[in-house]
């Protein structure tokens, strides 16, 4: 193998933290011991700290910080140690090496903060989540959108609301992920209708361009609601704008017709999914299933069956409530199971000569 520099290593790290793939960090690992021996500079033992930490494996995470150099040691291995414990749900390791961090008088950044509210988010702790953001505004990094929208979903979802609310309206810039967050939370938190005033807010104010994940979120706030005219506005706004193709999308027009019970709706978009995943058939089979037309649901299930689809949990149980206590609709299941294992018992038969 010819010589492979720092950088050429540092990329066999991270495409073993792409592949998620332990077994592939320990030999991208023996391979940097191979060429460069066990004395690292501060640029691979950061990429070894990051990759150990994402894969899950802390222990050798750490070992590798301990021996590293303290002069060695920077923000970047730091938040490296927090991200990777947060990603995996060691909130509590996360703090602790937070802690440690700023034991060393090394200062957070703005990639740091998201994961530190995300932690306190996880442990519901907004008293832990205010200390941060004192610290942030003392950093002055309370501006960067991304610690600011961190900031504001952690006081979403933690109960803080007024706190969230004046976090937003001083926001001196707002991007899409901050208008997702600020709806989505809305929804969370049993509040439809401010949901859907963010939302007209956003299309007025033209701060950020609305993507699948408002107008899904936006169709969530509609259906709790049962906001049916300001779902049909949205679908044909989608409709207008171009955006009635995304899977996503039309799934949540599925859902959205469904629970405000016009099934014909639902059913009328169904048609229209070109490719429809797993979420496209349990969201139509659940639109049966909650306006009690157990014999449809049946044949959508199905029809899921013959299409390929790997039945989930969730199709399964909603399935199974169609069925309960509906005859008809047992019959029905029955009927077309028999009925589909007598076709392929014919097809395989006497299969089609090409």
């Amino acid at each position: 193998m010819p010589f492979l520099g720092p950088k050429s290593l540092a990329s066999l790290l991270e495409s073993a933290v792409s592949a998620h793939s332990s077994l592939l960090g320990r030999a991208a690992h023996a391979q940097v011991i191979k060429t460069l021996g066990l004395a690292l500079d501060a640029f691979l033992s950061n990429h070894l700290i990051n990759m150990y930490s994402k894969l899950d494996r802390p222990d050798t995470a750490r070992t590798i910080l301990s021996l590293t150099p303290v002069h060695f040691r920077s923000v970047v291995t730091w938040t490296s140690l927090v991200s990777g414990n947060v990603q995996n749900g060691h909130f509590a390791s996360a703090l602790s090496c937070f802690s440690t961090m700023r034991q060393e008088c090394i200062q957070p950044n703005d990639f740091t903060f998201p994961c530190l509210f995300k932690a306190a988010t996880s442990l519901n702790s907004p008293v832990l989540g205010q200390q941060f953001h004192g610290l942030a505004i003392k950093l002055s990094l309370i501006d960067d959108v991304f610690v600011a929208c961190s900031a504001f979903d952690m006081y979403s979802k933690t109960g803080f609301l007024n706190e969230a609310n004046q976090m937003f309206d001083e926001m001196s810039y707002r991007n899409i992920a901050t208008w997702n967050a600020c709806i989505s939370n809305a929804v969370l938190n049993l509040n439809p209708r401010e949901a859907i005033r963010k939302f007209v807010q956003l299309l007025r104010d033209g701060e950020a361009a609305p993507n699948s994940i408002t107008f899904c979120a936006f169709l969530n706030a509609c259906s709790d609601g049962a906001f049916l005219m300001q779902g049909q506005q949205l679908h044909g706004y989608l409709i207008k704008g171009g955006h009635e193709v995304d899977v996503s999308v039309l799934n949540g027009l599925i859902d959205f017709y469904g629970k405000c019970q016009q099934v014909g709706f639902s059913e009328k978009v169904f048609e229209k999914v070109s490719e429809r995943n797993g979420v496209s058939w349990c969201s139509m089979l659940a639109v049966y299933e909650q306006n009690h037309m157990g014999e449809k649901a049946c044949e959508v299930f199905l029809q899921a069956r013959r299409a390929g689809v790997e039945p989930s949990d969730f199709m399964v149980s909603s399935v199974l409530s169609a069925c309960a206590g509906s005859s008809p609709a047992f019959d029905s299941l029955n009927s077309l199971r028999n009925q589909s294992r007598k076709t392929e018992y014919h097809s395989r038969r006497h299969p089609r000569k090409s």
